[in-house]
């Protein structure tokens, strides 16, 4: 199994503090947010390699944090050639990116850089393993008006039935946490998706494409998670991670 850490976003909700500096290499609890994700990646038995894809403008950013990062697994580094948030390629696309560039052909874990969260992935690897098919791992954050926030999915007998974006009227109150698990056989389905001209921006667009071509299983998780897209947000996971550490 090969990872991809999402983090060629350039975070434009979070200026001043992102101007100079990419999201996830913004500290929580003394470490940078990546490292915190690595961390628990390293748990998982079966990844092999981690790939960080960013961009033009914080590839050397990354380069130097790496560096000075004693990794348990091999990490490299892709630039997905992109220099604004403009021009971006978009999760989906930096995925295809991804896969493309390094010739990828093995099952998948992707996580979104700027994701904090308490579950062992190894966790969600089991289940994978055992279902041999898609996965996403879901939050329940139980709240309707927060739900509007998030990419919210409605889930049937454990299979993703519906996914939406920041919904106005939310079918549910179950969050993507920005964790999904890709069998190799859905490889060629990405790189079907990008060719048609799909939105490439966020990968809950992929997910909504997907489940009506192939099963989706969900994998909630009661564990605490923040979704770093705020100062605010950056604020609570510091203060909590600070008390548990």
């Amino acid at each position: 199994m090969d990872a991809i850490i999402l983090a060629a976003g350039y975070a434009t909700r979070l200026h001043p503090l992102t101007e100079n500096t990419p999201k996830p290499l913004l500290e929580v609890a003394g470490k940078p947010i990546i490292e915190h994700i690595i961390k628990k990646l390293s748990h998982v038995g079966s990844i092999s390699r981690i790939y960080i894809v960013t961009n033009d403008k914080f590839e050397q950013h990354f380069k130097k944090w790496l560096g000075n990062f004693d990794a348990e697994k091999p990490v490299e580094i892709i630039n997905d050639g992109t220099k604004s948030n403009e021009d971006r390629l978009g999760a989906l696309g930096d995925i295809h990116h991804t896969i493309t560039k390094k010739n990828l052909d093995n099952d998948l874990i992707v996580v979104a850089g700027d994701n904090l969260f308490e579950m062992p992935l190894a966790d969600a690897a089991n289940f994978f393993k055992k279902k041999k098919s898609n996965v996403i791992v879901l939050y329940d954050v139980k709240d309707i008006e927060l739900a509007r926030h998030y990419g919210i999915v409605e889930v049937k007998d454990g299979i993703i039935v519906n996914f939406e974006e920041k919904p106005s009227n939310p079918k549910s109150t179950l969050a993507s946490t920005g964790i999904y698990l890709f069998p190799k056989k859905t490889i060629p389905l990405i790189k079907k998706y990008i060719e048609q001209g799909n939105n490439p921006d966020k990968t809950g667009s992929f997910i909504e494409w997907l489940h009506k071509r192939e099963k989706v299983h969900s994998f909630v998780t009661d564990k605490k998670w923040y979704d770093i897209g705020s100062i605010g947000q950056l604020e609570k996971a510091n203060k909590y991670y600070k008390e548990e550490n």
